[in-house]
């Protein structure tokens, strides 16, 4: 995205459907915020695309998504309804690196409930490396160990508020 594109104020009338109970949510919020209701969905979208960014980098394949879909792992399958070969294509179908290949076994472990992800792990030797009593923690840690990911590299990478604000200020000081 060019920095036309990102900074264009241009406004765009969208449609979609919620739930009643949605609804009624969002327009109790925006009245305890005292802020009108589209300044509440454009928030919401906003927080949004800002955690899923990496998916809009086509750099990022790969076992470089597994921390981003883990962190929202149980709203894959709930609320986006996606399934294994979904995930599969999102992982590895642009994916030209072998070392950052993601195994269907992996990609399963994101869709499972914890007791599930649990047993499976428990039978998974590379996984006894990284044991730990809560279930999201270990399996974070059997995929920072067995894809080689830093989680600190991770962390800094993702910080795309904080590079939206420096082009902001940028900007600003250009002109």
């Amino acid at each position: 995205m060019s920095e036309n594109e990102l900074f264009n104020d241009r406004k765009y009338i969208v449609s979609m459907r919620l739930s009643n109970a949605d609804r009624i949510a969002v327009r109790s919020t925006a009245a305890r915020l005292f802020v009108r209701e589209s300044k509440l969905y454009r928030f919401a979208i906003h927080h949004l695309l800002n955690r899923l960014h990496r998916l809009n980098d086509d750099a990022c394949c790969g076992s470089d998504l597994l921390l981003l879909f883990l962190e929202f792992k149980e709203e894959l399958s709930v609320h986006l309804e996606l399934k294994k070969h979904q995930l599969f294509k999102i992982f590895n179908g642009r994916n030209t690196h072998p070392e950052k290949y993601v195994a269907m076994a992996d990609i399963e472990l994101l869709l499972m409930p914890d007791h599930a992800v649990r047993q499976r792990l428990q039978m998974t030797p590379d996984a006894a490396k990284t044991k730990h009593t809560e279930t999201r923690v270990w399996l974070k840690g059997y995929f920072l160990e067995k894809y080689q990911i830093t989680a600190d590299e991770y962390a800094d990478s993702d910080d795309f508020t904080a590079l939206v604000n420096d082009l902001h200020r940028s900007s600003y000081e250009i002109d």
